[in-house]
């Protein structure tokens, strides 16, 4: 048996074992990297450690630190409340303004997981207190930061179009962002009918500012819009205490007390600072949050507490181990094995599903960058539209970064306060392994098949 199977099967290992045993799935896989990189692969410690995710662990880390502030001072209850004001209580309207906002930053030239990054923790604070799905609100931050994400002067689109050019096959940066736009907005309409987004039509935050709940019960949503402003009267009806028509707890909500006007200037900062210079999401993140903990520590103090470790173990426990793969040759190995298949179609298809599955643990650009060449000897031989073949590989390599294990999926679990964090895992998993399972087939039948050339 070689070497390269091997690793896959340990893989596999991996997850039966973490899936099947209360055992933590990065612990696991960081054994498995040790395991199979010393005795199958004879790598060494620094080249296994090679493979540590460090920018991603600073990411987490730096955002969810950050964010556990920003809900101790009260500011993301601040920003949820404004938000609702924003779209004069329609609830049902959020997720979609997620979703355009993260595919707005993503266009003009953000890198996905720092859009993620950016927008995730509040979006998931919203669906906390008014009682959206967090798998809901999720899947349409990450799938608006995709749909975005292959405009003419983005980031992913630059570099697909830079490998096309050099590879000298012929390209359409149109087809290319709309492919990926119109991908993701058909998956994020699916989601939203399926996992509850009707139902917020039925929903109302109020007219009142901050948004306050009607009272109907109707939508349920587990005791979802403005039930946080809402209390027991004694007598299994619901009162809440007003001064000015305007709950108490509304109002201290809406209030910008001296904490809070400095986290909304930190995260402006950090908007800037991604965006408009080019610098690291983590390390920003972290340095805002340190200037907030040393002069709010009251804040702050169990703000380290709430960063979420077990999601950092994990994502970077599996990681290592695919690292490890990536350096054995294993990824490789399995490309070229795709791409000396004699028919076109077959190769095409399964390329695009090496693509989905492999990016949902490790760098979509860096998959891109891998398949794409791989492709170039068939398409060579003019029985596959390049143009189309091109797109389908772009698409299936980024879509399915709502996967736990990519950098965008950890940040959407890592940011979503107040869940069961092994329940939204599973679940993110669940979901991204339907999206691998299903969309490299539709875009190859839609792009490939056709012959877009």
């Amino acid at each position: 048996m070689s070497a390269e199977l091997i690793s896959i099967l340990v893989l596999v290992v991996v997850f039966v074992i973490a899936t099947t045993r209360s055992i933590n799935m990065g612990a696991l896989a960081f054994a498995a990297a040790f395991g199979v990189g010393e005795l199958v692969a004879d790598l060494d410690t620094d080249t296994i450690f090679a493979g540590f995710p460090g920018s991603l662990f600073v990411v987490l880390v730096g955002v969810t630190y950050l964010f556990a502030i920003a809900r101790a001072n009260g500011t993301t209850d601040w920003l949820v409340h404004a938000s609702v004001r924003l779209v004069r209580g329609r609830v049902v309207l959020i997720p979609w303004v997620m979703f355009v906002l993260t595919g707005a930053l993503t266009a003009i030239g953000a890198v996905s997981p720092a859009a993620v990054a950016i927008v995730a923790p509040i979006a998931l604070s919203f669906a906390a207190q008014y009682g959206i799905s967090p798998l809901l609100m999720g899947a349409m931050v990450v799938h608006g930061a995709q749909g975005g994400g292959f405009s003419p002067i983005s980031i992913y689109g630059s570099i697909v179009n830079g490998i096309v050019e050099k590879e000298k096959l012929p390209g359409n940066e149109i087809t290319l962002f709309l492919a990926s736009l119109f991908v993701n907005l058909a998956i994020a309409a699916v989601v939203f009918v399926l996992f509850g987004g009707l139902k917020l039509s039925r929903a109302s935050a109020g007219d009142t500012p901050g948004g306050e709940a009607s009272g109907s019960g109707e939508g349920g949503f587990g005791g979802g819009v403005g039930g946080k402003d809402r209390a027991d009267d004694g007598g299994g009806g619901v009162s809440v205490r007003t001064e000015g028509g305007v709950s108490v707890q509304t109002a201290e909500a809406l209030l910008l007390t001296p904490a809070r006007i400095a986290t909304l200037s930190g995260l402006v900062v950090l908007v800037v600072a991604v965006l408009a210079f080019d610098l690291d999401a983590g390390l920003t993140s972290i340095t805002v949050a340190v200037l907030l903990a040393a002069c709010w520590p009251e804040d702050s103090r169990k703000a380290v507490g709430q960063i979420a470790w077990t999601t950092v173990l994990v994502i970077c426990g599996v990681l290592t181990y695919v690292g490890v793969l990536q350096e054995m040759g294993t990824i490789t190995w399995a490309g070229e094995g795709v791409g000396d298949i004699g028919v076109p179609l077959l190769a095409a298809v399964l390329l695009c599903y090496i693509g989905a599955l492999i990016s949902a643990f490790t760098s979509s650009v860096g998959i891109m960058g891998a398949l794409i060449p791989l492709a170039v000897p068939f398409l060579a031989q003019g029985e596959i539209g390049a143009v189309g073949m091109v797109a389908a590989l772009a698409v299936s390599a980024t879509v399915v970064d709502v996967s736990p294990f990519s950098t965008n999926g950890a940040l959407v679990l890592a940011s979503a306060p107040d869940v069961d964090r092994e329940r939204f895992f599973r679940q993110l998993m669940v979901y991204g392994g339907v999206v691998v399972a299903v969309v490299p087939a539709v875009v190859w039948l839609v792009l490939v098949v056709p012959g877009w050339a």
